[in-house]
């Protein structure tokens, strides 16, 4: 864990700035056509919003606008508007003891990770969670509590619009705040964007507004801009009626960037009984060694300090494993080519040959601090390392143009840049992977997992089980066939097409017309986030 003394003053504040293109935007949605609006900015930083304000010459009948550092708060102080008020304080704090009430809540709220809180501020912040019948942990960030909160203080009917990263889609840890606005809102829209809009910063975000009219309606939709500039011919009356339903069920708000026919068939399959990975299988995450440069090592590295005695065979990268057959033979190309195809697995101090160049391997760690590393540093012998198991197969923890589930007959050990596929009774290991080779299973894959500013799709071991496999023990004889294409370098949209009829149609009775849709689900997620890279 990073310590605060380490964070940058940035880090501490979470102060990524809007650009005032969404700012005025989301301010014209937010305002559109009231003239008596009581407006609260929660983190005006230095003020880009109460620009916006003054320079669209919007009309309102009070502002509000708080600001934790007291420099920033100062800027803010400075824009000359009428009936406002810059207060330096806390949000949450301010949060749980205000009386008023608001029609409009916009902002940019800081993405502050719940360690770099001050105290008092983690306390206030778990207020607010407590009051929205919520759970606070802490893997929750600022951000989350700000929305909570902000939502908490507007009044029957209003409005909040916020910039936001765009993992409030789809992490965990804002599952519970994904149901918290689907059943406070009445229409949602979500605007990304095909670029990244904050300069020389690699984080994806996201527009997210939000209206409550207490109708019975929820309503959510999704709209996709080539940049912020876009915002600017982008029609606000477009945004008045959502029409996907939002299921209050889904977990994960990656269905909305789809059509509702493509919602309808996945919610079809997810209700009927096609099995999961976690049927079969159950998943864990890789070694976690807590050094895996020291850890795992080339063919020089062994042959230097005398470690062949500790030296297990290893795959630590995607990019050494070409093929969802990971042998023997692709084992020891690795080995001679100088990638780090060894885990060093120690014993005790006491069970150390002092003949070998064990100890002075170990040596030369601690005179590099590897010893005083978190995870290395609470072991007895900070080089031992737990867990220490092979697996029948391997799933990547990261992906690239497709999530890849490998067999690992070479019976190499991996880090936690892999999962741990471990086999469950009567499940036969060859008819899984091969079964895992359609376009259901890609596009339930990229709606468990998450995506990244760089275009990497990254799952979890409990999202990896959750995908959808339609199993079967002949899809085995599909193997030798899968694995020679990739060997050969054929598009994994050739291999598909076929797969798909033998998987998908042939086993389980899937019409061409809902093959087409299943694929063209997963290419429509997989090339929006690889069009970020």
């Amino acid at each position: 864990m990073k310590l605060i003394a380490d964070a940058s003053a940035e880090k501490l504040r979470g102060g990524f700035y809007t650009p005032l293109p969404i700012a005025e935007f989301i301010l014209k949605w937010a305002i559109n056509g009231s003239k008596n609006a009581d407006i609260l900015e929660p983190s005006c930083g230095d003020g880009v919003f109460l620009e916006g304000i003054k320079d669209l010459n919007l009309p309102y009948e009070s502002l509000t606008a708080i600001e934790f550092d007291k420099i920033e708060a100062a800027k803010a102080k400075a824009v000359d508007l009428k009936n406002s008020n810059v207060i330096n304080a806390d949000f949450h704090e301010y949060c749980n003891n205000t009386k008023q009430r608001f029609d409009v809540v916009v902002g940019n709220p800081p993405y502050i990770r719940y360690q770099y809180f001050e105290p008092k501020q983690q306390v206030e912040a778990e207020d607010i969670f407590i009051k929205a019948g919520l759970k606070y942990t802490r893997l929750t960030n600022a951000w989350v509590s700000f929305v909570v909160g902000a939502t908490l203080l507007l009044k029957d009917k209003g409005k909040i619009g916020f910039v936001l990263p765009a993992e409030v889609l789809q992490v965990s840890y804002a599952e519970q705040l994904r149901q918290f606005i689907a059943k406070h809102f009445n229409k949602i829209n979500i605007i990304s964007f095909e670029r990244l809009v904050f300069p020389n910063i690699q984080q994806e975000v996201v527009l997210l507004l939000c209206e409550k009219n207490n109708s019975l309606q929820h309503k959510i939709e999704h709209i996709e801009l080539k940049d912020a500039d876009a915002l600017k011919t982008l029609d606000i009356d477009r945004l008045k009626s959502p029409v996907k339903n939002i299921d209050f069920k889904s977990k994960k708000w990656t269905y909305y960037f789809l059509e509702q026919e493509e919602i309808d068939f996945l919610d079809h399959i997810s209700n009927g009984t096609l099995p999961h990975i976690g049927n079969y299988a159950n998943v864990e995450v890789g070694i976690t060694t807590g050094a895996n440069d020291f850890f795992t090592v080339p063919l020089t590295t062994v042959e230097q300090y005398d470690l062949h005695d500790y030296a297990r065979p290893m795959v630590g990268r995607s990019v050494q494993v070409n093929s969802v057959i990971f042998t023997e033979e692709d084992w020891e190309i690795n080995r001679q080519s100088k990638a780090k195809a060894h885990l060093l697995v120690f014993p005790t101090r006491k069970a150390l040959n002092p003949k070998n160049g064990a100890v002075r391997y170990i040596a030369y760690g601690e005179s590099v601090g590897i010893n005083k590393g978190y995870k290395c540093g609470i072991r007895d012998d900070w080089f031992v390392v737990p867990s220490i198991k092979a697996s029948e197969a391997l799933f990547i923890r990261r992906n690239n143009i497709f999530p890849r589930l490998i067999i690992n007959e070479a019976k190499a050990y991996t880090t936690d840049t892999m999962h741990r596929v471990y086999l469950k009774k009567n499940t036969n290991l060859k008819a899984l992977t091969g079964s895992y080779y359609n376009s259901l299973s890609f596009a339930f894959a990229e709606i468990s997992g998450r995506s990244h500013g760089g275009g990497v799709l990254e799952l979890m071991p409990s999202e990896v089980e959750k995908i959808i496999l339609p199993y079967n023990d002949g899809h085995a004889d599909l193997l030798p066939w899968i694995d020679k294409q990739m060997r050969d370098k054929v598009s994994i949209d050739v291999i598909l097409k076929e797969s798909n009829q033998v998987i998908l149609k042939e086993s389980y009775g899937l019409a061409d017309s809902e093959i087409a849709i299943a694929h063209n689900i997963w290419k429509k997620l997989s090339n929006r986030r690889l069009n970020r890279k």
